[in-house]
């Protein structure tokens, strides 16, 4: 009997074929893990884990301050502001703001380097803080467009605000709203002043240098925009 050579194919078939499986079975645990957290309340986020690794990576303990709170707790002061000073328009595009995208393009261009602003959403946001990890690589930034796409096919508006504002990182070690009102001012997320709601909001695009406690005058200036913006904004949607 005369054996057949292996042909050159053969590891090629093989590394698609493993490929495949692997792409499936990611497939089937990002939809099942959407799923899933459309009704079960995230116990820890990638994110918590990874600053817990980079603690002890460097010697020096964070820990994790985290309490979910029902969106029906949260102050509407607090969802105004976050909203006005994050994405005004969540409730009307899709998970992705191309109107915002093309704004911030043209802000960057002129801008030429000094200066850079983003366009993400709530949705965005949300799916990278509950199931990926930071950082600006083309592969993160697929995976949280991928995984924006699922939240807003399978959750709620309401859900989609309702994790968002429970995960995020609101300092180091902070995570979530409830924490964040009882580290910064001592009260519930329920009972967070208009004032308090806007100096919150206004440390999210840099939650590890800015504090809603010891503000700067940077963040007291975006925390005084952002209360004059919330005056006007209706939460009429997620009644």
């Amino acid at each position: 009997m005369v054996r057949r050579r292996p042909t050159s194919r053969a590891p090629l078939r093989r590394v698609l074929r493993w490929s495949g499986r692997v792409l499936a079975a990611f497939l089937v645990w990002s939809v099942a893990s959407v799923l899933l957290l459309r009704f079960v309340d995230p116990p820890l986020t990638p994110l918590m884990v990874l600053r817990l690794g980079e603690g002890l990576l460097h010697a020096r303990w964070v820990g994790v301050e985290y309490r979910w709170v029902d969106l029906v707790d949260v102050s509407p002061a607090l969802l105004a502001a976050v909203l006005v000073s994050e994405d005004a328009r969540f409730f009307r595009h899709h998970g992705v703001d191309f109107a915002e995208v093309e704004r911030a393009r043209a802000y960057n261009r002129r801008e030429q380097g000094r200066r850079v602003r983003g366009a993400s959403t709530i949705t965005m946001q949300c799916a990278r803080s509950t199931f990926l990890w930071t950082g600006r690589n083309w592969l993160r930034k697929s995976l949280e467009v991928y995984f924006t796409a699922l939240l807003e096919l399978f959750w709620s508006k309401r859900r989609i605000l309702e994790v968002y504002v429970n995960v995020v990182e609101w300092g180091d070690g902070v995570y979530g709203v409830g924490a964040a009102a009882e580290r910064a001012f001592r009260v519930s997320a329920a009972k967070l002043t208009p004032q308090q709601a806007a100096l919150l909001a206004a440390v999210l695009p840099s939650p590890r240098r800015w504090s809603a406690a010891a503000p700067t005058q940077v963040v007291k200036a975006r925390a005084a925009r952002i209360t004059m913006r919330a005056k006007t904004f209706s939460l009429e949607p997620l009644r």
